[in-house]
């Protein structure tokens, strides 16, 4: 049975004004299963034999590629990257709009895209889509809106979860196939993902072989930085500290730029807002992996790991609440930042709305000084912004792992649990 997804309602509405949707994500996010949810017929690139017919037709007789009942779903669609230029010219010759949805796990490389000779501007829409937010497997019971919030809506609710489902809940991850699954089988398809990026995935993206050893020590140390600036000199250094290995700044920039192009890492860009002071503002991305399981697969850690590890389980605890507030702010029209200063004053995530609304928030596993340290960071940060040069704080929020309650502290602060959150 298929599971609605949040971005489900964004393609629709996109394919309403586009004549192609481009769907973009890490292999096993879901986009095939979206895309067959929403399309009359498909096309699937991935299968050898219609790989093969695409490729012999696409040069002489590409309408008859394109001839199905539309949508068409092409998935896999950069495997031909020829077969773009032929959906643009059929998107010019037909009347309306939604015609084809395309999928690709990843962009195309640099001789794929000299295949391609029109940009497609006008015609197509991007869509990035990601493994499964809690509230979209429901693990979140979805009782808080984060549209009610910055809407200013009070809000109460009780949802409470343990430090062992949070623990599993980031070892499993948000892969759609895992998530009906028994939590034994389930915890190996992350591990299986994260074997398939270093035995095959990382040489394919682009034709490059590269070194499966390399791969992952890369990741680990990526694993290790997960929700810190850290550079490519301290990936650098921590690979050698770790493992004794001849590797430079342009190997780890070549590697980092290839899990990028397969959607396996998504930094996070830094907020720069106006301030009454002249604090310098670290302008540095944020690392992050696409989902939490794929650190805990690099770092060979299970849920009674993290267990015994609060510090690791905070670090990727970040991890997973970032993942879902990409989803969230999506649906809101919004994107999320970082925010750090010299003075190491920080916001671990800022929902900025296209309307120039933003929210504040703060990413704590639980616990009454934890959330007080969050909301003083915040109110600090808060006080720091010059309001006559932009909007104040639509809302300030700790977000929290474990937690009995959401609600709105005395001082206007909401305390949230990740398991009640939903767009």
């Amino acid at each position: 049975m298929y599971r609605n997804r949040i971005i489900d309602s964004s393609i629709t509405k996109k394919l309403r004004g586009k004549g192609a949707v481009v769907i973009e994500g890490p292999k096993w996010c879901g986009k095939t299963t979206t895309g067959e949810h929403l399309a009359k017929a498909m096309l699937y690139l991935s299968n050898p034999q219609e790989f093969q017919n695409v490729k012999q037709l696409i040069s002489v007789a590409p309408e008859k590629i394109l001839d199905e009942a539309h949508p068409l779903l092409i998935d896999e669609w950069q495997l031909v990257p020829q077969i773009w230029d032929a959906i643009r010219f059929k998107i010019d010759h037909l009347e309306g709009y939604g015609h084809f949805i395309l999928t690709g796990s990843a962009v195309p490389d640099k001789k794929a895209e000299e295949q391609i000779h029109h940009t497609g501007t006008g015609r197509f829409a991007w869509i990035t889509m990601r493994t499964m937010s809690l509230y979209e497997s429901g693990e979140s019971i979805g009782t808080v809106s984060l549209n009610d919030i910055f809407n200013a809506k009070k809000i109460f609710s009780s949802c409470e979860t343990n430090i062992n489902t949070l623990c599993y809940l980031i070892c499993r991850g948000g892969w759609p196939e895992a998530v009906d699954m028994d939590s034994d089988i389930a915890l190996e398809q992350a591990k299986d993902y994260y074997t398939a990026i270093y035995k095959s995935d990382m040489s394919r993206v682009d034709g490059v072989k590269r070194n499966p050893e390399r791969i992952k020590k890369i990741m680990r140390s990526y694993a290790r930085g997960q929700g810190s600036q850290m550079s490519i000199g301290k990936i650098v250094d921590d690979i050698k500290a770790n493992d004794v290995e001849t590797i430079n700044d342009d190997t780890v920039n070549d590697y980092i730029n290839a899990l990028k192009k397969i959607f396996v890492i998504e930094d996070m860009p830094a907020w720069n807002p106006n301030l009454r002071s002249r604090t310098a503002i670290r302008t540095s991305d944020t690392r992050y992996f696409t989902d939490p399981s794929i650190a805990t697969a690099a770092l060979g850690l299970g849920p009674n790991d993290l267990g015994r590890d609060l510090k690791t389980l905070g670090f990727l605890f970040e991890t997973l609440c970032i993942r879902d507030l990409r989803i969230y702010a999506d649906a809101l029209g919004g994107t999320v930042y970082h925010y750090r200063d010299k003075s190491n004053l920080e916001c671990d995530a800022v929902i900025h709305l296209e309307d120039g609304h933003y929210g504040l928030i703060e990413i704590k596993l639980g616990g009454e000084d934890d959330i007080e340290d969050g909301a003083k960071s915040l109110k600090k940060l808060c006080n720091n912004i010059d309001t006559e040069k932009m909007y104040a704080p639509s809302f300030l929020m700790v977000l929290i792992g474990i937690g009995k309650y959401a609600f709105q502290r005395e001082d206007g602060v909401y305390v949230v649990p990740i398991s009640c959150l939903k767009p």
